[in-house]
């Protein structure tokens, strides 16, 4: 059976933290920033962690991947 492949294009969007947890960028931040607010943009900037739902779904697909 072949090996598991990472998938690059989930590997570029998530780094893994010390403890194992995964970062993420926030969406909705590329274009359209007229239309939100200071407070909104200012909260956007800040990365956030996976979800506990997702986190098992994304380790799989990057499961190669580095610290």
């Amino acid at each position: 059976m072949a090996k598991q492949k990472t998938h690059k294009g989930m590997a570029k969007r998530f780094k893994k933290t010390a403890s194992g947890k995964l970062k993420r960028g926030h969406a909705k931040t590329s274009h359209l920033a007229a239309n939100k607010t200071q407070k909104q943009k200012r909260k956007l900037r800040k990365s956030g962690l996976v979800a506990k739902g997702d986190q098992k779904r994304i380790e799989s697909a990057i499961a190669t991947m580095k610290k």
